[in-house]
Order: structure tokens, then C-alpha cells, then sequence
């Protein structure tokens, strides 16, 4: 059941995919209506699933699921992630990649492999005040609050 981002209750299950370069202007239509596709149509034993998502930056896709009535089972999940595969073979992007990084360097959204990343920090290319994006948030609440960050707030800082 597909309802509006902003009505989904602040603790629904978030999940973020980054794509390894920015959607094209003739994908994000086709892109977007399969998602919002499946998820008119995802279920959890046999339950509508309240979801929603948003696409930002023509580069991230994130997926939210109210699960406090209805918790997610494995294969709702896995069905979810069915998806996610299927938008990169259609479109020969990466998204289930975690260990890369996006970063913003002014208006623009960077992504660089993480040995890469740790390169442009060794050579002060990328500061402290530095905005990463956390992918590694689970709830509506925390992607609102801690999404966009400095890199001295994320797990990232470790390589300042």
C-alpha cells in the first residue's frame, strides 16, 4: 500500500540504495514506476505493507516500511531487494554496494570507491566539514535527522 513518505510513523524501516553513478533523465520515469509498482503490491503474509519512498540527488533510492503492525518477514524483505537487482540489470548500475561512499562537494553529489575516498582525504581533497551520507540508518526518524552529515558525525571520520 503506497502512501506518502512524510505519513509513514517516524520508526518504519528505512533502507537506502546509492547508485554507483547518477540516474539518467530518461531512467528516472521508468524508475520510478516500477517502484511504485511493487510497492502498491508488497505484501507480508499476505498483508499490505504501508510503504513509501523517495528518489534524491538522482543518485539514492530510499525505501520506507511502516513494520510496527506488521513486521517484516525475510521473504517481504527479500522480495524488496528482488527489486533492487532487478533496477540494476535494467540499468547496469550499482546499488547494494555499502562499502562505497557519496559525499557532497558543493551542489554536487560525489561517489568514490572507499580506497579512492581515503585518497582524497590523505590529500585534503575532503575536510571535517565535509557532508557524507549515512546509509547505514534504519528508521525514518534517523534518516531525517542523521542522512546528511558532517564527516566528523559519521563512521567515516575514522579516516580524517
Amino acid at each position: 500500500m503506497l502512501v506518502e513518505f512524510d505519513k509513514l510513523p517516524d520508526s518504519s524501516k528505512i533502507w537506502i540504495y546509492q547508485s554507483d553513478r547518477k540516474f539518467y533523465p530518461e531512467e528516472l520515469p521508468e524508475i520510478v514506476e516500477k517502484i511504485t509498482l511493487f510497492l502498491k503490491g508488497w505484501t507480508n503474509k499476505g498483508k499490505p505493507i504501508e510503504a513509501s519512498f523517495l528518489m534524491r540527488y538522482d543518485r539514492f533510492i530510499i525505501i520506507g516500511a511502516n513494520d510496527k503492525e506488521n513486521p517484516l518477514s525475510i521473504e517481504a524483505i527479500d522480495s524488496s531487494v528482488g527489486l533492487i537487482i532487478d533496477l540494476q540489470g535494467t540499468y547496469k548500475i550499482e546499488l547494494l554496494d555499502k562499502l562505497n561512499v557519496c559525499f557532497k562537494q558543493g551542489e554536487f553529489v560525489q561517489y568514490k570507491d572507499l580506497k579512492s575516498f581515503q585518497k582524497l582525504i590523505k590529500n585534503k581533497s575532503i575536510s571535517a566539514k565535509t557532508i557524507v551520507f549515512n546509509n547505514l540508518i534504519n528508521t525514518k526518524e534517523e534518516f531525517e535527522d542523521n542522512w546528511e552529515i558532517r564527516i566528523t558525525e559519521s563512521w567515516h571520520n575514522r579516516f580524517l
